[in-house]
């Protein structure tokens, strides 16, 4: 009879999540264990479970010789060094959606108090003053609510919203119309048709460099008058002292706040207005939400440690060994195709089509089209996006995907295909791998051909095929400071555009691709960091 593995709980979770642990192994709770206690017996345990107060670092995780999974009871991973488990072959699970009520539920709760003026007049009632008219307020009934990021707790924030007779409106590139109208929301194509409607602004986005500060000076200007924006998901989406200038000007009613740029934060005028409400991060706060965490990750431990499937690991997919050992090398370039093909769009994605073609299509090809997803879904969502969890939320989003296999590849022994749809537009990228470890080359950009390795930054251009186009992009990249570090050409032909792709040492800014299209003969620029 084998042994049974053994499992520490470092953090309180729920008692259920301990008895599910305690019928597959031996339980230890270390709750009340200090950092040397803690590394000195880490090498026992075959799991851990932690919340956010312990820290597993490099150095702990080197002592784990035994371990192969590590639950983090919440959403965020932080307290994980990911790239010292990974390397050891330990799968690191969390609960994303454990603590989704109670964030859309938070949401609502600020934006009541908001407009009914509740922490106000708490604090005047109780000081003793009965002031009635100072505080009259504003009707959630019949106005428009616009969503920002319509993920899982985006969506739950406008189903609650409807039950108050409110109309909504989002804003998710990301997110079928199919799935909008499923849900009885009218989605919109750019956040300025959202600001031109909204009564109230709620955001869910994720915090990407796109994202941070996405509401600033600018899109507070395009907002309708008298707005009131909430946001209880990252505090770095909101430029405060531009919140704190469209208030004082009128040009906003209130604000709800949850969440700020950095915590604790205690010191900025906008904690101080009358017309801002805030909490200090509790959005995940409630007792059913902690129970939640605790026995889901009870759960994906178990899973891992007994052979299933790990449905929320943010660092390892779950998949049979076979499997991986062969299609593992061609997981980056299905990510990096399906990210390239994301960032050459410039609308949602409806439907996302992969072709294997060549030796590839002998193989089970679930997991490159997984692949493909995430790296289409990276960045843009909520959750931290994975080999495991990108089909769950791609579902949620309402993509379809689709896969192909045919054996016949004329110029490559393995090629994939990726074929972004939105609406009646098309964008497709094609890419190989080169050599004995399968080194990701893209040979395929809006129909056109060419070879050239893949990079983290890329620039593409489609522009009229006529000489001297290659050096002024050349120029205007060096007057800007841009290194090349590759380049390629691809032209049909009997036709007369070609197509320029580059790979640069650091990300391409817009001002930079604007330059270039100002000159004559460029028609489409565009610039992916992957």
């Amino acid at each position: 009879m084998s042994e049974r593995a053994k499992v520490l709980v470092k953090e309180r979770i729920a008692d259920a999540g301990v008895d599910l642990l305690r019928e597959s192994f031996d339980v230890e709770l270390g709750l009340d264990w200090d950092g040397d206690r803690l590394r000195g017996r880490i090498g026992e345990f075959d799991g851990i479970l932690i919340r956010s107060a312990t820290r597993l670092d490099r150095g702990l995780i080197e002592r784990a010789d035994r371990l192969r999974v590590i639950g983090r009871a919440g959403t965020g991973v932080d307290n994980v060094d990911m790239v010292a488990a990974t390397e050891r072959g330990i799968v690191v699970a969390n609960a994303p959606e454990a603590n989704s009520v109670a964030a859309a539920e938070h949401t609502l709760a600020v934006m009541l108090a908001l407009c009914r003026n509740v922490p106000q007049a708490h604090a005047s009632l109780a000081g003793g003053a009965w002031e009635r008219s100072r505080f009259k307020g504003a009707e959630l009934y019949g106005k428009t609510l616009g969503v920002l990021g319509f993920g899982r707790i985006g969506q739950l924030v406008a189903q609650r919203a409807m039950a108050f007779d409110m109309n909504v409106v989002a804003y998710d590139k990301f997110v079928t119309a199919e799935r909008f109208r499923e849900l009885g929301v009218e989605g919109l194509e750019t956040p300025e048709q959202l600001y031109e409607r909204a009564d109230f602004i709620s955001l869910h986005l994720p915090k990407t460099p796109e994202t941070v500060r996405f509401i600033d000076s600018a899109a507070i200007a395009a907002m309708r008058d008298g707005v009131r924006i909430v946001n209880c998901a990252r505090g770095e989406l909101v430029d405060l002292d531009a919140l704190c200038d469209g208030l004082q000007s009128g040009k906003l009613a209130g604000a709800a706040l949850d969440v700020f740029p950095h915590e604790p934060f205690t010191d900025h005028p906008v904690l101080s207005r009358d017309d801002v409400v805030v909490t200090p991060h509790l959005g995940a706060s409630t007792e059913e939400a902690q129970d939640r965490a605790g026995i889901v990750t009870a759960e994906q431990v178990t899973a891992a440690l007994s052979g299933g499937v790990v449905t929320t690991a943010v660092n390892i997919a779950a998949v049979r060994p076979e499997v991986m050992e062969a299609l593992a090398p061609f997981v980056p370039l299905c990510e990096q195709l399906g990210g390239l093909a994301q960032g050459l769009g410039a609308g949602s994605v409806d439907r996302v089509e992969v072709e294997f073609r060549g030796r590839l299509a002998e193989s089970d090809t679930r997991i490159l089209g997984i692949a493909v997803m995430a790296g289409i879904l990276k960045g843009h969502t909520e959750e931290a996006v994975n080999l495991v969890n990108a089909p769950h939320l791609a579902e949620q989003r309402g993509i379809e995907l689709t896969e192909t296999r045919e054996a016949a590849s004329e110029d490559f022994t393995e090629l994939v295909v990726v074929r972004i749809r939105s609406g009646e537009d098309s964008v497709e990228v094609a890419g190989t791998g080169v050599g004995p470890r399968n080194i990701p080359h893209l040979t395929r950009v809006w129909g056109d051909d060419f070879f050239l390795p893949f990079a983290d930054n890329l620039a593409i251009f489609r522009y009229k095929d006529q000489p001297g186009m290659i050096g002024r992009v050349g120029t205007v990249f060096g007057e800007e400071g841009v290194n090349i570090i590759s380049a390629a050409v691809g032209a049909e032909p009997e036709g007369d555009t070609a197509v320029m792709a580059l790979t640069t040492d650091n990300p391409v800014n817009r001002e930079t691709i604007d330059r270039i299209l100002e000159l004559e003969g460029f028609a489409i620029g565009r610039a992916v960091s992957l």
